[in-house]
């Protein structure tokens, strides 16, 4: 038996965002909010622009990447989003070891989670493309409670499972993950390999930043 599995687990309850951290879907997000922009005739964001929303609901995200568009144009723009990425989304694959990762994670006795800035639709979906549904015990979606960085998803998986802020983790490629963690008075890791860049993630102090999953996966085993 390892040392890493007799040693005590530091957190209870690991959660994970799921686009940029878990699923490799940052570039797809990016062209579905662009294509959505020009359908609409609508200033098109930057590639930047673009990623930097990623995680955040789906309306406070288009209303951040393209604030000058109408108010009442923005339910069109989210049906236009969502048709663009669901026309592709079924291409896209998870980071190389993320099961690998869960699966160790599982072997040890956490509890995991995801909280997602997606739909409840979009993350049953991802789920279900990328058979990762039986690993989490818990999920929480921008639809049904508030979106990040608001620390009510942390709250109510952490109520769920009755862990307290220093037992339990965040994981995000995202300032928003980040600031989520913050809001509710838990540690975070940042992941470099997601949406934003290290030195916007490094500003909010994370624990670390990982650069790829095997970095996460190695960090967790020495300090998870």
């Amino acid at each position: 038996m390892s040392s890493s599995s007799l040693r005590p687990r530091r957190y209870d309850l690991i959660v994970f965002d799921w686009d940029g951290t878990l699923f490799d879907s940052t570039a797809l997000i990016v062209r579905a909010i662009q294509a959505a922009c020009r359908d609409l005739g609508a200033p098109v964001p930057s590639d930047e622009a673009a990623a930097h929303v990623i995680g955040l609901g789906l309306q406070d995200a288009l209303q951040h990447a393209v604030p000058d568009l109408p108010v009442d144009l923005y339910p069109e723009l989210g049906r236009r989003y969502r048709q663009h990425y669901f026309a592709s989304h079924d291409q896209v694959t998870l980071f190389a070891g993320v099961p690998e990762l869960l699966a160790g994670l599982r072997e040890r006795n956490h509890w995991l989670a995801v909280a997602t800035g997606k739909s409840r639709h979009g993350l049953d979906e991802a789920l279900r493309i990328s058979a990762l549904g039986g690993l989490f015990d818990a999920t929480r979606t921008a639809d049904e409670t508030r979106s990040k960085p608001h620390p009510q998803m942390l709250q109510e998986l952490m109520r769920e499972f009755g862990t307290d802020p220093e037992r339990t983790l965040m994981i995000g490629d995202t300032t928003h993950d980040l600031q989520l963690a913050a809001n509710a008075g838990t540690d975070a890791v940042a992941v470099a390999y997601g949406a934003h860049p290290p030195e916007q993630l490094g500003d909010l102090r994370p624990l670390t930043i990982a650069h790829s999953v095997l970095e996460l996966q190695d960090w967790l085993a020495r300090h998870g």
